[in-house]
């Protein structure tokens, strides 16, 4: 009778207990269920970059952190002790449960700077969606050794699991990469090719030559350079016998011819101790100015 009487008294209190627990359990349920899903992103480069998140620094690549799902801007600084070299900056949007893949390899140049942006969009369904954007546009797309088209490439019905990717265009490095495709998401994929040393190379146009003007031979063993084309202009500047200087302009009335007798200087010579060339036979302008002196013109 007394055990009888004790359980009828435990049972209230074990009843609490069960109901407390099955509270809780309730409770970090629904906590985990909303709780927001962290997303993953993952950079490399090569040399080693600074990453910045949003303007805000926070580490090297290899970089591999969680955060918020969503948009953010990152930029890539690299580390280099010899030449300088472009940094890199984008947008990508995190997704819950997903990593985002940043690569990179910096060049001198944007140019000359290749590599890819991995990210996804949840879609839904059971298939998995792909798109590939080639920078440039029109470069030919490989999957899985079987050539599919060419960039902007869609493709709604991918099998999911990993894929071996290979872009290529005419004057720039081949880009051979792989990406995951997850069912209920679409795969994007930016690839940024590299010029080829050929493509960089381009033809110099053809030097049109110059006129140039040369001095002959003066009394005094000099010319006067003026700010106008008349003996009464004020002097500016002499050049001597023999040096060639590139024609800027002539006076229709006087005939004066004007020079640039120093880089980023122009005045006016007489026509009667300097004559028009039609090459230059030096190479180059040689300019050689003298200080202004009260000797006669000549």
């Amino acid at each position: 009778m007394l055990h009888l009487e004790l359980v009828r008294k435990l049972l209230p209190i074990l009843g609490i207990i069960v109901l407390v627990l099955a509270i809780i359990g309730l409770v970090y349920f629904v906590i985990a269920y909303t709780k927001p899903k962290a997303a993953g992103i993952y950079i490399t480069s090569n040399p080693p970059a600074t990453v910045y998140i949003n303007g805000q620094q926070v580490g090297k690549t290899p970089y591999d952190a969680t955060r918020k799902p969503g948009e953010i801007v990152v930029k890539l600084i690299p580390i280099s002790t010899g030449k300088p070299l472009a940094s890199f900056e984008t947008k990508v949007i995190l997704s819950p449960d997903i990593q985002t893949v940043i690569r990179r390899d910096f060049g001198d140049s944007d140019d000359t700077s290749a590599g890819e942006v991995t990210s996804f969009v949840r879609v839904g369904g059971k298939d998995a969606q792909i798109a590939i954007i080639s920078v440039p546009d029109a470069a030919a797309v490989t999957i899985d050794g079987q050539k599919v088209g060419y960039a902007p490439y869609k493709d709604s019905a991918v099998s999911p699991g990993d894929h071996q990717m290979i872009v290529s265009a005419s004057g720039f490095f081949e880009r051979t990469f792989s990406a995951k495709a997850i069912a209920g998401y679409k795969l994007t994929v930016v690839v940024k090719l590299a010029q080829s040393s050929a493509n960089q190379v381009s033809e110099k146009p053809k030097e049109v030559p110059k006129p140039m003007v040369q001095i002959l031979d003066t009394p005094t063993g000099f010319l006067r350079v003026r700010v106008a084309p008349k003996t009464d202009s004020d002097e500016v500047g002499q050049v001597k016998p023999g040096d060639t200087f590139v024609l800027l302009g002539e006076d229709k009335d006087s005939g004066w011819f004007q020079i640039e007798y120093q880089k980023g200087k122009s005045g006016w010579i007489s026509n009667q101790f300097a004559k028009k060339l039609e090459t230059n036979p030096s190479g180059s302008p040689t300019p050689s100015p003298t200080s202004t002196s009260s000797a006669t013109p000549a």
